[in-house]
């Protein structure tokens, strides 16, 4: 009573197992960046703008954590991400913000600049200008 149990593979069938899935454009983070380096085309892809005064989010005075900062910040919306940079160049992301807070605080118009890194420099947001605040 002893039955043997054959198993039998199909080329087919080896061939889908040892074929993984090539990630959609979107999912690959250096196809990504390859994508976010080509030069400007006419859409934007990340924007900026600069916020001189505090910034309140669900109450809370933003706070610079690195250097104590309460104002004048640099908002970068990427995507439906805006993150915050100070002028000592910390930065982080804000979870509470989205693209439609972000637009509603820039203004229209402004600078096309090649790169994020050109803008950071341009606006005064490289660390040169860390602890400044104009009146």
């Amino acid at each position: 009573m002893l039955r043997e149990l054959m198993l039998v593979l199909h080329d087919e069938a080896v061939g889908t197992r040892t074929n993984t899935p090539t990630p959609a454009p979107a999912d690959d983070p250096i196809l990504r960046l390859q994508e976010e380096l080509q030069p400007h085309d006419g859409e934007f892809r990340v924007q900026c703008t600069t916020h001189p005064g505090e910034l309140t989010i669900t109450g809370i005075i933003q706070m610079c954590p690195a250097c104590g900062a309460r104002r004048d910040w640099l908002l970068i919306c990427d995507g439906n991400q805006v993150s915050i940079r100070c002028r000592c160049t910390h930065q982080w992301v804000e979870r509470e913000l989205g693209r439609a807070d972000f637009e509603a605080m820039a203004d229209p118009g402004g600078e096309v600049y090649d790169s994020l890194q050109t803008t950071i420099q341009a606006a005064g947001y490289s660390g040169d200008l860390a602890g400044a605040y104009w009146t």
